[in-house]
């Protein structure tokens, strides 16, 4: 094979390395992160709806009952973040769309006052090493958590990433199928007057 017809080849060996190796997730969220970074793809943000007065309900009248387990091992109650706004983001380190939307999520959660705001980032990785093992090499520090189980309404969904805002008395607040860029100023906002006390 001379240097011409190695040429001709290279583009088409390197396509198939990236598709069919582990190269795939980092190379392909990487682009689709570029994207929303230079503004090229828009993804839209979930818009947040004008928060309604808090009813008092009991512990046991929290609307979803999710069994979780944490980095650790330990079981989790959704409900054990009442009265918090929670964002629940579904995720797999196998999905390019979530591998992109990461940074955005990790600097947002990062800026909100964890007494006022949870995140709760669920990974349908099937071996959770592999999800363990993202976080560790991207240095994200947001809470992981397992599902114990099918993830019921309104968690469900045929596509990730996925997101669904739940308010202090965990109805759902904003549902989002696809991938977003949600550190903006706008979302932010959003998400404190929805966590805001004595509304």
């Amino acid at each position: 094979m001379n240097r011409k017809n190695l040429l001709q080849w290279l583009p088409l060996a390197l396509l198939a390395l990236v598709l069919f190796t582990d190269l795939r997730t980092p190379v392909l969220g990487g682009l689709q992160r570029g994207l929303l970074a230079t503004g090229l793809w828009k993804a839209e943000t979930p818009t947040l709806p004008a928060p309604a007065p808090v009813v008092a309900t009991s512990a046991s009248g929290y609307p979803h009952n999710l069994t979780l387990l944490d980095n650790s091992g330990r079981e989790v109650q959704l409900s054990a973040f009442r009265g918090k706004v929670v964002f629940v983001n579904l995720w797999a380190s196998w999905c390019p769309p979530c591998v992109a939307e990461m940074p955005g999520i990790h600097a947002l959660y990062k800026k909100l006052d964890p007494q006022k705001v949870a995140f709760v980032m669920i990974s349908l990785d099937q071996n959770p090493d592999k999800a363990r093992k993202l976080l560790t090499r991207q240095g994200y520090t947001f809470p992981v958590y397992f599902p114990t189980a099918t993830l019921p309404a309104p968690f469900d969904s045929n596509s990730i990433p996925s997101t669904v805002i739940l308010g202090p008395d965990g109805q759902v607040a904003a549902r989002h199928e696809g991938m977003a860029d949600y550190d903006t100023p706008e979302f932010k906002a959003a998400l404190e007057k929805l966590a805001a006390p004595g509304r």
